[in-house]
């Protein structure tokens, strides 16, 4: 036989029923606010600009300094950073060896991953500066130009990753941390 329980009980039961009820749901409704309303925890956000929509440039093939062709997907899952630095000179010879310095910091920093990143530099490769060993030199052309968001920047020379698919991802302003471009590389490494 069941021995009658007594209200008390039966009412701390309901209330431990409620309890979970709204922490289950309270916690599915906060976080879908959150997500709603677009906050993000810091250490998710891109440091780069992310394109929204991505650059397409699988229809283009640019052209290796020696002529011959890059193809995106020749390369499985490598990512790139593209470097548009038509505009190497005498006048600006110092900052494109920083800015090659800088790649190759980065690429050092991929570690294990460095074989999966290509640094495309678009131009005149300056005459001092170190070479990574996935370095492609690049012609510069209309087309790749015209392909790349806001690669007419008055203020210097914009650093792009791409993609293994030949998409432009992100782009970072000139002058922009070396760093920015590492972290979000890394992240990006290990979801590909």
């Amino acid at each position: 036989m069941n021995a009658p329980v007594d209200q008390a009980t039966r009412n701390r039961n309901r209330w431990m029923l409620v309890g979970i009820f709204v922490l289950f749901f309270g916690g599915l409704a906060l976080a879908g606010l959150l997500r709603f309303s677009g906050w993000r925890p810091e250490g998710l956000k891109n440091k780069g600009e992310l394109l929204d929509p991505p650059a397409d440039l699988r229809t283009l093939t640019p052209t290796l300094a020696d002529g011959s062709p890059y193809r995106w997907k020749d390369a499985e899952r490598t990512w790139r950073i593209l470097a548009m630095t038509d505009r190497c000179d005498t006048t600006n010879a110092a900052a494109c060896e920083r800015l090659l310095t800088d790649l190759d910091k980065v690429w050092q920093l991929s570690g294990k991953d460095a074989d999966r990143v290509h640094v495309l530099w678009v131009g005149a490769l300056p005459a001092q500066g170190p070479r990574p060993a996935t370095l492609r030199v690049l012609r510069s052309s209309d087309a790749l130009r015209d392909g790349l968001p806001r690669s007419h920047d008055a203020k210097g020379m914009p650093v792009y990753v791409l993609d293994p698919n030949g998409f432009v991802v992100l782009r970072y302003a000139p002058g922009s941390d070396p760093g920015d471009v590492r972290t979000d590389l890394s992240r990006l490494l290990k979801v590909n």
